[in-house]
């Protein structure tokens, strides 16, 4: 019996069509994104009926099969696949090595949760041959469900595509566990896994708000490098998000230290014991959950690197949730949970301080409509519907 939630159900034709062209282009493609998000999935969408060659290396039969790998990859033609490649990372050298031949004969997709030894080892082993790409979790354009439940369970498939709202967050429990007793120092994360149970924990109810490392610091009775410590582990591991400031270079005095978000919303709300959409829109970081979730489903639909998403704001208040910097334009976004959010001062003081090109404030109304010269309000699930068509 096939029990994931996502065969034949999902195509992911967005994450496929840039898989595709990235195969054409470079020898070896990683497939990275959180555990559990869909990535082998995707994969055997992508090579069904094309004769790919597929090693699990989490099946013991598929380790021992490539007990000595260079014997074995050597004499493969076509699409090699490499799944959960992060428990084998001395394969990169080798890698390196097969991808240099000419002609080539085989092309590797490699699939791995995000790990700072794998992006170690690939960096150093396959510099210039190798693209990634980060699967995130299901947004709302590739599923028939409503956002509220969305929004509320996130985007991890079995969570999303759970029976009930119980099942769904059993689920999620069960999964930020073993992703932190087990997952974690499987990744090579050093820290004592009940240590980092409670920093993400902490982090929940941190959603949305500037990085305090001085607050945390206090709160763990350890230096402020060692907090850090802890956020960059979970940001690398693919479950938080940093959002770094931009800088538009005033006199004034500009916010320097990042955002912080847990980037599913489905794990945010668990973590918080939310698990109903009433109890959810009771509680005091509701607002913020509702931002982060906009937040990543604009990054996920935007196709945003870091390099490319900002947030911007002043000591004095001021600020804007997202800036979108991309081909030497700017681009505001402002995301409020109302239902008809209207001009304000801090909108005036970021158009007036970055310049972009125009300001969305994504609301979580029915109505679009013009706030000023620039400025336009757009609903949600509107903004996130004209994207996907855009694409």
């Amino acid at each position: 019996m096939n029990d994931d939630p996502l065969a034949g159900l999902i195509p992911r034709r967005r994450h496929r069509a840039t898989l595709e062209a990235l195969l054409g282009e470079f020898p070896v493609v990683g497939l990275t994104g959180a555990r559990q998000v869909g990535k082998t999935t995707l994969a055997r969408q992508l090579t069904a009926g094309s004769g790919a060659h597929w090693f699990d290396l989490e099946d013991p039969r598929d380790a021992a099969a490539l007990a000595d790998p260079g014997l074995v990859l050597r004499n493969l033609t076509g699409l090699v696949v490499l799944d959960e490649v992060q428990r084998t990372p001395d394969l990169f050298p080798l890698l390196r090595v097969l991808s240099d031949r000419r002609p080539l004969p085989a092309r590797f997709l490699v699939l791995g949760s995000a790990s700072p030894e794998l992006l170690r080892q690939s960096s150093e082993s396959l510099a210039g041959r190798i693209a990634y790409h980060e699967l995130p979790g299901l947004d709302p354009t590739e599923v028939d469900v409503a956002a509220p439940r969305h929004w509320l369970r996130g985007g991890f498939p079995r969570a999303l595509l759970a029976a009930t709202d119980q099942a769904a967050f059993r689920w999620l429990f069960e999964f930020s566990r073993t992703f932190v007793e087990r997952d974690l120092p499987a990744l090579g994360i050093p820290t004592a896994p009940a240590t980092l149970g409670r920093f993400w924990n902490m982090l929940a109810h941190w959603q949305g708000q500037v990085w305090n490392g001085a607050e945390f610091a206090r709160s763990f009775g350890v230096s402020h490098p060692t907090v850090r410590r802890y956020l960059d582990q979970l940001t690398s591991t693919l479950v938080v998000r940093q959002l770094r400031p931009w800088f538009a270079n005033l006199k004034k005095r500009e916010v320097r230290s990042p955002k912080v978000y847990l980037r599913d919303s489905g794990l945010l709300h668990s973590l918080l014991g939310l698990r109903t959409e009433e109890a959810l829109l009771r509680h005091p970081r509701c607002g913020a959950s509702w931002e982060g979730w906009v937040l990543e489903n604009l990054a996920t639909l935007l196709d945003l690197k870091a390099g490319e998403m900002f947030f911007w704001g002043l000591h004095t208040g001021p600020e804007l949730d997202l800036v979108v910097h991309r081909d030497g334009r700017l681009t505001g976004y402002e995301i409020k949970r109302t239902s008809a959010p209207k001009l304000t001062r801090s909108l005036r003081s970021a158009m007036e301080a970055l310049g972009p090109e125009e300001i969305l404030v994504v609301h979580a109304g029915e109505r679009t409509y013009p706030l000023a010269d620039r400025i336009r309000a757009i609903p949600a699930a509107r903004l996130f519907a004209e994207i996907a068509e855009d694409d």
